[in-house]
Parts: structure tokens; C-alpha cells; sequence
């Protein structure tokens, strides 16, 4: 259990920084990292800067508690889920300010930034669901299809990465790309980056200039 004993670790580290980032209050938001047939998960009714290694529980991948004297995360049937769908590694949940606003009022997040290839492309919005249900984790494994974020309706953001460093630089990124998107619209509608805009940016990152070098 030498991994897990680190990977539990590294979830109490990255709950931290969430907090302290606001991207999380109290308990609100929950994270996990899987290591083959196992996942620790943080538990459920503890806030994340409070967290200490022996108190995040490590379930199946079937969802059978195996070691912790805390329950999972209320969200751990829609981590579940979506470690059965893909192959992330560690995924992030937040209800950060800014990704809750704009998952309470649009079915999706365009791309006003060409950073947001980084995630996917335009950021979908899974229909709302009581959280913790079956329906929900359905509605967010769909929404994160070809992505490395989502949005769930009037709830938060979920990001997905191949480890604790990557979901968490995704849910970073998401919630900058609503912030953004919230802002632009006190000055107007935000102007929408087409395929073709993108597709010369994907173009430019694998293609970049070569700066010859001075003799």
C-alpha cells in the first residue's frame, strides 16, 4: 500500500492548494487518483484543507470500500464512472465561482480563448442530476467525451488529467476560461473562435518557427 500511502498524500497536497486557490469551500468539492484496480478518493464531509492521509478511503473500481474508516465522497459513483469510460488517471471537482456561474446559465462554454484546446475545444455542460446519483455520473462520462474538462449544470467543473498535477492544471484552466468568458460579457458578447481559427492554432503548435541561429 506504499503507493496508495502517497497517493492519498498527494490528494490532502492538491486539496490544499484548492482551497487556498478558492477554487473549493469547506467540503464542496471532492478529488481522486486511481492506481490500477483501486482508487483513493477524498471522504465525504471533511473539508479539503483539512485533510490528512488516513482520511481519505480507497474503494474498487466496482465501488467496494477496501481500507478507510471514512465514507467516499458523495461524487465517487461519477469518478467511478468516468475512470470506467477513459483513461484519466485522477480527476478534480470543484464548485469554483466562476465555472459555476457559467455552468448555471449556458449548455456550454465556447472558445473565446485558443487555450481552450488545451481542454478539448468548447467545454460541454452535462444536464443537471442529483449529485451523488447514477444519473449524474452518466451525464458527466458523456460531457467529458473527447475532453479534459466539463461543466455540470447549476453544480461545478470535473477535469480529468494522467495524474493528480494534470487535472488539477485542467480544472485551473477551466475555471480561467470562465472567468474570462463571465468578463467579456460585461462589455459585450464574447467573440467566438471559429474551426478554422482553431485549427490554425493546432496547425502553429505543430509547426512551429524555427528561429534561425546568428553565425
Amino acid at each position: 500500500m506504499t503507493v496508495m500511502l502517497e497517493l492519498r498524500q498527494e490528494l490532502c497536497a492538491y486539496g490544499r492548494r484548492a482551497a487556498d486557490l478558492g477554487l473549493v469551500i469547506g467540503s464542496s468539492g471532492n478529488l481522486s487518483v486511481r492506481d490500477g484496480d483501486l482508487v483513493a478518493v477524498t471522504p465525504s464531509g471533511v473539508a479539503l484543507d483539512a485533510l490528512r492521509p488516513g482520511d481519505c478511503p480507497i474503494v474498487s473500481l466496482d465501488g467496494h470500500l477496501v481500507e478507510g474508516e471514512l465514507q467516499p465522497s458523495s461524487e465517487t459513483p461519477m469518478h467511478l464512472a468516468v475512470y470506467a469510460a477513459t483513461g484519466a488517471t485522477a480527476i478534480v471537482h470543484t464548485h469554483a465561482m466562476f465555472s459555476t456561474v457559467v455552468a448555471s446559465t449556458r449548455t456550454e462554454l465556447p472558445p473565446v480563448h485558443y487555450n481552450a484546446l488545451l481542454l478539448g475545444g468548447t467545454v460541454r455542460v452535462a444536464p443537471y442530476a442529483t449529485y451523488g446519483t447514477p444519473e449524474l455520473a452518466e451525464n458527466v462520462r458523456t460531457a467529458l467525451e473527447g475532453r479534459k474538462a466539463a461543466l455540470m449544470a447549476n453544480h461545478g467543473g470535473v477535469s480529468v488529467g494522467a495524474n493528480l498535477a494534470d487535472a488539477f492544471e485542467a480544472t485551473r484552466l477551466l475555471e480561467w476560461l470562465c472567468e474570462l468568458y463571465v468578463r467579456s460579457h460585461t462589455l459585450g458578447e464574447p467573440n467566438v473562435l471559429t474551426e478554422e481559427q482553431l485549427a490554425q492554432v493546432v496547425d502553429r503548435a505543430l509547426h512551429p518557427p524555427v528561429f534561425p541561429r546568428r553565425d
